[in-house]
C-alpha cells in the first residue's frame, strides 16, 4: 500500500485495512478473473466484505458504523482495486448510500435503510446519469411533479453502477425544467415499489462486477418524505459528493498502478534475455521508472486532495487534478508495464487486462478527463493567477 495513505492511518484504521487487505487477497484477487469470464457481480462476495465491516467504513459511530475519516476510505480504495476496481467500487458505492441515509432527518432511513445496506441485506447506488446526460448534470430529463401523497417521478437513468442489483437509488430528477439545476432534487427510489423498472446490465469490454446498467422510472410514487434534498440544494449536494468521488476513483487508479508495476517488476527480475535479468536491460529499466515516477505523482495529488477533503477545505481543483492526472497517466502506464513483460503480460493469471479496461472505465467515471480541463481552466485565475 502506498505510504503516503497508510502513514496518515491511527492504529485502529490501520487494523481495519489489515482486514480489507486480507479479504482482498484471499477472496477478491483469488475470484476476479472468474467474475469476468461469468459478467456478473458476485453478491455473495459483497455479503462477505458487509461481514467484515467493509460497509460501516464512514456511517456515524452513532448509527452503528465506524465513523472512518475519508483518507481511510482512499486507502481502502488503494488497497483493494489492486486486486480489482470493478468490485471496490461496486462496494464502495453501497456504503456512499448507508453513509448519506445515515443523516437522514427520516426514521425509516437511519434505522431501517442503514442498518440493511451496512450488513448487505440491501445494496445502493446514486443515480445521476441518464442516457442523454451525463457530463451536463443540469440537463437531466428525468422528472418530478408534485401530486396527492408525494411526487411522481417518470424518466430513464443510465450509467449507474450497481444498477443490476441495487435495491436503493439516491436519484437526482428535475423538478422545473426552466429553473435549470436550481429546479434539480434527489429522492431516494425503491427499486421494489411500483413504477420502477431494471434495465439490463450493460455488456462492457470489462469491469463487469461493477453493475453498471440502467432504470426506467413510470408513474412511481416518490413520498415526501422520501425528498432527500429540495431543489436549489440537491445540485450542490452532487457536486460535493463528486468531489469525493473523482479523488477515492483516482485512488483506485493508484491501487491498480502500483499493482502493475509490482507484477512488471517481479517478472522482470525472474525473467533472463541476452545473458542477464529483464531488468538489468536499460530500456526496460527506464520504462518502468517512469511508471514509477507517474505513480508518484498521481499518489501525492491523491493524498492533497484527500487531506482537503477531510479538513471540509475547498477541494474542487485538487480533486479535478488528480482526476485528470489520474485519467491521463493510468492506462499507458499499465500498457507500459504489459508490455515490459512481452506476451506474458497479456496472460489472465496475471489480471492486467482487467486493469486496463478498469483505467478506462476510470477515465469517465464522475466526469471524463475533458470535463476535468474544464474544471481546471474555470479556475485557473482563482488558483493560480496574480492576485491568488
Amino acid at each position: 500500500m502506498g505510504g503516503f495513505l497508510r502513514s496518515a492511518l491511527t492504529v485502529e484504521e490501520a487494523a481495519f485495512l489489515d482486514r480489507a487487505a486480507a479479504f482482498t487477497a484471499n477472496t477478491v484477487a483469488q475470484h476476479a478473473n472468474e467474475w469476468e469470464r461469468a459478467r456478473r457481480q458476485p453478491v455473495e462476495a459483497l455479503r462477505e466484505a458487509a461481514s467484515l465491516g467493509l460497509l460501516r467504513l464512514e456511517t456515524p459511530k452513532e448509527q452503528g458504523g465506524l465513523g472512518h475519516r475519508y483518507l481511510v476510505k482512499l486507502a481502502l480504495c488503494e488497497e483493494m482495486s489492486r486486486a480489482d476496481m470493478a468490485f471496490t467500487f461496486s462496494m464502495v458505492n453501497t456504503q456512499n448510500v448507508a453513509a448519506r441515509l445515515a443523516v437522514s432527518p427520516v426514521a425509516q432511513h437511519r434505522e431501517e435503510h442503514v442498518p440493511a445496506l451496512m450488513s448487505g441485506a440491501l445494496f445502493g447506488a446514486t443515480a445521476l446519469s441518464e442516457p442523454g446526460a451525463g457530463s451536463d448534470f443540469s440537463s437531466i430529463r428525468t422528472s418530478a411533479q408534485k401530486v396527492e401523497g408525494g411526487w411522481r417521478l417518470d424518466g430513464e437513468k443510465g450509467w449507474i453502477t450497481n444498477a443490476a442489483i441495487a435495491d436503493l437509488f439516491i436519484t437526482y430528477v428535475q423538478t422545473d425544467v426552466s429553473a435549470g439545476w436550481r429546479g434539480i432534487a434527489c429522492f431516494l427510489v425503491d427499486a421494489r415499489k411500483p413504477g420502477f423498472t431494471r434495465c439490463p446490465a450493460y455488456d462492457l469490454m470489462g469491469g463487469h462486477a461493477i453493475g453498471a446498467g440502467g432504470f426506467m422510472l413510470e408513474n412511481y410514487l416518490a413520498s415526501d418524505e422520501d425528498m432527500i434534498a429540495p431543489p436549489g440544494e440537491a445540485f450542490k449536494l452532487a457536486m460535493k459528493g463528486v468531489n469525493g468521488a473523482r479523488v477515492y476513483v483516482a485512488a483506485m487508479c493508484v491501487g491498480m498502478l502500483g499493482h502493475a508495476l509490482e507484477t512488471a517488476l517481479a517478472y522482470g527480475a525472474e525473467r533472463r534475455a541476452f545473458g542477464k535479468s529483464l531488468l538489468e536491460h536499460q530500456g526496460l529499466n527506464w520504462s518502468l521508472g517512469d511508471v514509477a515516477n507517474d505513480l508518484e505523482a498521481l499518489r501525492g495529488l491523491v493524498a492533497h486532495a484527500g487531506h482537503l477533503i477531510d479538513r471540509e477545505e475547498d477541494a474542487v481543483m485538487a480533486a479535478a487534478h488528480a482526476k485528470k492526472f489520474a485519467g491521463r497517466v493510468t492506462l499507458p502506464r499499465l500498457a507500459d508495464c504489459i508490455q515490459s513483460m512481452g506476451a506474458a503480460g497479456l496472460r489472465e493469471e496475471y489480471g492486467l487486462h482487467r486493469h486496463l479496461a478498469c483505467a478506462k472505465i476510470a477515465a469517465y467515471t464522475d466526469g471524463s478527463t475533458e470535463m476535468m480541463n474544464e474544471r481546471i481552466g474555470a479556475g485557473l485565475l482563482k488558483a493560480y493567477g496574480p492576485a491568488a
